[in-house]
C-alpha cells in the first residue's frame, strides 16, 4: 500500500498544520469572490473549490481581465514605483513543504511544468482562491493575474520560465530540481520572480518555495504570501495525483 499523502508545512521557520491552511484557503473564497464580482461558493471546500474555479474559468480571459482592470492599473502603477525604488533589490517570500505519499521531486516537477496537461488550466486556477488566470501566453510566457499575498489589489505578470539571470536568489545545489524564472510587468519590466527548488527526501520530496519582490514591499504582503504559497503548492501536489 502507497503512504498516504502528507504534507508538512514550514513558514519563515514555524510549522503551520496542513488544517490551517485550508482554513485560510476557505476564508480567502468569500474575498476572491467579491473581488471578481461572483456569487460566494457554499458547502464544503471541495465544493466551493469546484464552484468557484469552474465560474472562473467559465469567465474566461477577457472578461478576467476586463473586471479586474481598475485593480490592475492601480498595482501596475504600484509595482513600477516599487521596482525603481528598490533599485533592483529584492526581498523575499518562501515555504518549505515536505511531502511524502505523492511521488518523487521529479514527478512533481514535470507535472507542474506540463502546460499541455488536458487539466492545467484547472488545475492552475483550483490551487488558490486567489488566482483569476494563470495561462500561457502566445510568446510562451506564463500570464497569471491574481492577488498577491496581503494585496488590496489583483495584479498581472508574465514569468518567464527560461530567464532566471535577473533572480536575486542563488541556486542552491542541494536542490537538483528548479522552476525558476522571472516576472515582468505587461510592458517589459522585470519586477520580480521565482525560485522554487525541489529534492526527493525522507521517502517523499522536499519543495523550497521562494518568491521575490521588489526590497520595499510590505512587510504585511511578504508574510501573507507564504500562506498563499502553502495553498497554492499544497493543492497541487494534491492535484498532480501522485498519490
Amino acid at each position: 500500500m502507497p503512504a498516504p499523502l502528507s504534507i508538512r508545512t514550514v513558514l519563515a521557520g514555524r510549522p503551520v498544520s496542513r488544517d490551517a491552511v485550508l482554513a485560510w484557503e476557505t476564508g480567502r473564497m468569500r474575498k476572491a469572490a467579491a473581488k471578481i464580482g461572483l456569487p460566494a461558493p457554499t458547502g464544503d471546500l471541495p465544493r466551493m473549490r469546484e464552484a468557484f474555479t469552474e465560474a472562473k474559468l467559465a469567465l474566461g480571459p477577457a472578461e478576467v481581465r476586463r473586471r479586474l482592470a481598475r485593480d490592475l492599473r492601480l498595482s501596475d502603477t504600484a509595482s513600477r514605483a516599487l521596482t525603481a525604488l528598490s533599485r533592483g533589490r529584492r526581498t523575499t517570500s518562501t515555504c518549505d513543504l515536505y511531502v511524502t505519499g505523492a511521488g518523487t521531486a521529479a514527478e512533481f516537477v514535470a507535472w507542474f511544468s506540463d502546460t499541455g496537461r488536458d487539466d492545467y488550466a484547472h488545475s492552475m486556477i483550483a490551487a488558490n482562491p486567489d488566482h483569476f488566470l494563470i495561462d500561457t501566453a502566445p510568446d510562451g510566457r506564463q500570464e497569471v493575474v491574481e492577488t498577491t499575498g496581503g494585496s488590496p489589489f489583483a495584479t498581472r505578470f508574465f514569468v518567464d520560465y527560461s530567464e532566471t539571470a535577473s533572480l536575486a536568489t542563488p541556486r542552491n545545489p542541494e536542490f537538483p530540481l528548479e522552476a525558476s524564472g522571472t516576472a515582468r510587468s505587461n510592458a517589459g519590466l522585470a519586477i520580480g520572480g521565482v525560485r522554487h527548488e525541489f529534492r526527493d527526501h525522507d521517502g517523499g520530496f522536499h519543495a523550497h518555495l521562494c518568491v521575490e519582490f521588489p526590497r520595499f514591499t510590505a512587510p504585511s504582503m511578504i508574510a501573507g504570501h507564504r500562506m498563499h504559497l502553502a495553498c497554492e503548492f499544497g493543492n497541487w501536489i494534491t492535484l498532480s495525483g501522485g498519490h
